[in-house]
């Protein structure tokens, strides 16, 4: 039987994974945020747990760099690669960068981040990536039962910003219905000096009938500057006829909310 090698990345979205042989581990927090003026040190901790049943797993933690594409996907780089990028200013104990956990043995990891005196830019949010990586893969089988060797890798955000850093702002610079598609297209843009987060909802009125059917939310993050594509799929089936669509772009401020409205012909 052919033996094979896989390597599993779990980068964000997951704290655990867990192959056949229940191989897997946890991270958490998924998210790291810190906050600090120039000069000023904090920290946090991650709990990295071996849920395995039966390996022994060694386990590596390094540093790198990602950011958002206009989708909204993750994209990721070597560390300090990125002119956003605070990987250097982080600091982790020389034993907690290489070690082994049994099975169900857990250990605390402390992350340090002190931004520099003198920033050589003016940006108030920076990002980094720390990985924790699995250096012996163990043997398993897969859904076929052919042999395969799993390894593991997951991926924790780091975000920092500076204290005055707070307001928020998202504008709508684009909204249309893409015909051929059947969907509409929305472009919004972060013009905050920090990350925001938020949701997309969206409402389809009939004009002819006034049934009015309101979509499922769709949950986004962007940093600083991004510019930011989304597809809104529209209900199926639906009928033909004249249509408003009312977006809404909520991204926690009550006072400023993003609305963009756009009449269309569904046949």
């Amino acid at each position: 039987m052919r033996t094979t090698i896989q390597q599993i990345c779990i980068l964000f979205f997951a704290i655990i994974f867990q192959a056949k042989a229940q191989t897997g581990i946890s991270v958490s927090p998924p998210r790291l945020y810190f906050e600090s003026a120039a000069g000023i040190s904090n920290s946090e901790k991650i709990t990295v747990t071996n849920v395995s049943a039966k390996n022994t797993l060694d386990l590596a933690v390094s540093l790198g760099d990602w950011q958002y594409d206009a989708k909204g996907e993750n994209q990721m780089y070597p560390a300090n690669s990125l002119p956003t990028s605070c990987a250097s200013w982080i600091s982790i104990k020389k034993d907690d960068t290489y070690f082994s956990l049994g099975p169900g043995e857990r250990r605390d990891i402390e992350l340090t981040i002190t931004s520099p005196t003198l920033s050589k830019e003016n940006l108030a949010a920076h990002t980094a990536l720390l990985y924790v990586s699995q250096m012996n893969p163990v043997e398993d089988v897969d859904s076929k039962g052919a042999n395969i060797k799993v390894s593991i890798r997951s991926g924790i955000k780091i975000f920092h910003k500076k204290p005055e850093a707070t307001k928020k702002k998202l504008e709508i610079t684009d909204l249309k219905y893409d015909a051929e598609k059947k969907i509409l297209r929305l472009h919004f843009e972060n013009q905050a000096d920090i990350w925001v987060d938020g949701k997309v909802t969206t409402d389809i009125l009939n004009v002819g009938n006034g049934k009015k059917t309101s979509l499922s939310p769709i949950v986004f993050y962007t940093m600083p500057g991004n510019k930011r594509e989304m597809e809104v799929q529209l209900p199926t089936p639906l009928d033909k006829g004249n249509y408003t669509a009312s977006v809404l772009v909520d991204y926690g401020d009550s006072e400023n909310l993003e609305m963009g409205e756009l009449n269309f012909n569904y046949e």
